[in-house]
């Protein structure tokens, strides 16, 4: 795909602000959490170990697992764990058995992403305003409220959507990554020795001398890579080129020099370890870095929580969770969706773990947990794609793989002893999702076997229909059924209660795939019945936005004329019971009935005009 160079431009520097706004901010608490651990005795021999491996943790898990490799695994140009999933699932779809354990990996993967929702905004946003305290102590008491009241703020205006702030994300995260650049450069530049720590020597050399301190602080370390998923997640929103541009132009360089001058500044001054960060910059530079870092943060934090509505959207398509509100905010662009529940979850969460931990040291102690096991999921998914989707040879896929994996192991082997810290945080949140999702997708297929069960053959039915057809009324009837060629309850009560049949009666199946698109091309399929009677399945991706009128519309000139004004949806609103007996245990039951009780209405989700729904209800014992 050819792209201009005013348009690569302007991807860039949306990637810079999307994409990267996370990743820049760890600059704020990484070193910090290293050296104030208390693990690390503190030489200059081992800042400089320290500055090695952060250096080329960078390089191995960002520049070369995600922007070198796993951008190469797009789903028609989407990324992401849910883009992943289906792309692993379908490289295995002959083997069924390996199929449903990837996909419960890739799906638990997915809900880990909420406990790392929750912790990246709250220990962004609290390690930017305790910068106020290395201004004066004095601020301290004030750190708690500023953030609750930023974070809500935050949230309070994402109904609005991310079009109108997102143009000055990318401009004020380049000031963002120039002005940490030029705090690292000002403190290099007093001890330029220290660039020596480049060399990957001095990393292997601090972990062949300290392998047991080594490995404990890897807990730390991976917090310079927080948001290294989202290089993945947003390659839809920008391309790879852009994301690699921006990497390696801008983000990588900025981070580096940033970096390095808190360890030239930890040689000079220990002392420092109490903030690196905010002790770099000159005393008339604290309160707009302060300023500016907040900025930054909300935009780290603003990318996740878009994200954690995308991804919520395209779980749904997948049938892992039950139908919840989705409001557009653009009328450009599809993707900028708006969940209130989801939102409004997010931020009850986020309170909480600010509330709970206090600081951002406490924080650091909960993070990584999450994340780490996502990149292994990441790691171990993109080896079914290389070895099965695009044929690479097995000692090539394990040896591609197989080096990431171990780093990934280790970093969440260590990120593991955190699990008392706080770890357990994350873990609980993705772990409660993770139930939520499974009893939704069991709970969904117990019922639709149920229905399968007591349903009538459509044919079969249509010809007993006609052999003395009731009173036939002007219109189009569309009939909404899980199963195509079963006859739809809402049709059983019409007939009924109301003795009529429509001029034109369509049968509607809406199937959700594992691709992120289908175009319009590919959106249906019909089948005449006889009779007026149609047979029609829509089809979409987890990324498609669903629209059945519109959809309907491709129907005309293929036997069926569709008038948007006397055309009526009959739907069944469908009440679960819970029994005793076969299917999941009781509990269960009663969270699926919940759960479908309070899922958004079909007609909702399927953008149907308000006037023209007909909800007839029926009980399903389960």
């Amino acid at each position: 795909m050819s792209v201009s160079k005013s348009s690569l431009t302007a991807l860039t520097l949306g990637a810079i602000g999307v994409v990267y706004g996370d990743i820049g901010t760890s600059v704020l608490y990484a070193v910090k959490e290293v050296f104030g651990s208390g693990h690390v005795p503190f030489t200059p021999d081992n800042v400089y170990g320290i500055l090695s491996i952060f250096f080329w943790t960078l390089t191995i898990i960002i520049s070369l697992k995600y922007v070198s490799l796993v951008l190469r695994a797009d789903n028609n140009g989407e990324g992401g764990l849910v883009a992943m999933l289906a792309l692993a699932s379908q490289s295995v779809k002959d083997k069924p058995k390996l199929r449903r354990v990837l996909l419960l990996v890739g799906i638990f993967g997915t809900c880990l992403f909420y406990g790392d929702g929750v912790i990246t905004p709250a220990i962004s946003v609290l390690s930017a305003v305790e910068g106020l305290e290395v201004i004066s102590p004095a601020f301290k008491k004030f750190v708690i409220p500023l953030t609750l009241v930023i974070l809500f703020g935050l949230f309070a205006v994402q109904k609005r959507g991310t079009a109108g702030i997102g143009k000055f994300f990318g401009p004020i995260t380049v000031v963002w990554f120039l002005c940490i650049a030029a705090l690292g450069v000002a403190q290099i530049l007093t001890h330029p020795t220290i660039l020596w720590a480049l060399s990957p020597h001095y990393a292997l050399g601090f972990m062949w001398h300290n392998p047991g301190i080594t490995f404990i602080i890897l807990g730390a370390v991976v917090l310079c890579v927080t948001g290294g998923e989202a290089l993945y997640a947003d390659m839809g929103h920008f391309g790879k080129r852009p994301i690699r541009l921006a990497w390696f132009s801008i983000v990588m360089p900025c981070l580096t020099l940033n970096y390095f001058g808190q360890g030239a500044l930890l040689l000079n001054n220990p002392a420092a370890v109490k903030n690196p960060f905010y002790m770099m910059a000159p005393d008339w530079a604290l309160i707009p870095l302060v300023g500016l870092a907040t900025m930054a943060t909300v935009i780290a934090s603003q990318a996740l929580i878009s994200g954690a509505f995308s991804v919520t959207k395209q779980v749904i398509q997948l049938g892992y969770l039950p139908r919840l509100q989705v409001l557009h905010t653009s009328v450009k662009d599809t993707g900028q969706v708006y969940l209130p529940f989801v939102n409004w979850g997010l931020f009850v969460a986020i309170v909480l773990a600010v509330v709970m931990f206090r600081s951002s040291s406490n924080l650091a102690g909960a993070y990584g947990i999450a994340v780490t096991l996502d990149m292994l999921i990441t790691t171990v998914l993109t080896f079914f794609v290389i070895r099965y989707s695009w044929k690479y040879p097995l000692a090539l896929c394990i040896a591609a793989t197989g080096f990431f994996f171990v780093v990934d192991l280790a970093f969440f082997s260590s990120n593991m002893m955190k699990l008392f810290d706080g770890g357990w945080f994350p873990l609980m949140i993705g772990g409660s999702v993770f139930v939520l999702m499974l009893t939704w997708k069991d709970g969904r297929r117990m019922m639709n076997e149920k229905l399968r069960v007591d349903a009538i053959d459509l044919n079969s039915f249509l010809e007993a229909v006609f052999v003395s057809p009731p009173v036939r009324v002007e219109g189009t009837a569309v009939f909404l059924t899980a199963e195509p060629g079963t006859v739809p309850n809402a049709m059983l009560h019409n007939l009924k209660h109301n003795k009529v049949l429509h001029e034109n009666n369509l049968f509607v199946t809406v199937r959700n795939h594992e691709v992120p698109w289908i175009g319009m091309a590919k959106r249906l399929t019909i089948e005449s019945l006889g009779h007026d009677c149609w047979q029609v399945i829509v089809n979409y991706g987890f990324k498609n936005d669903p629209d059945l009128p519109k959809a309907l519309q491709h129907i005309k000139g293929r036997g069926c004329e569709l008038d948007p004004m006397t055309t009526s949806y009959f739907l069944s609103r469908d009440i679960v019971v819970p029994t005793i007996g076969s299917g999941m245990s009781q509990w269960r039951e009663k969270l699926f009935a919940q759960m479908h009780h309070n899922a958004s209405a079909a007609a909702e989700f399927l953008n149907l005009p308000n006037n023209a729904v007909v909800e007839l209800g029926s009980k399903i014992e389960i």
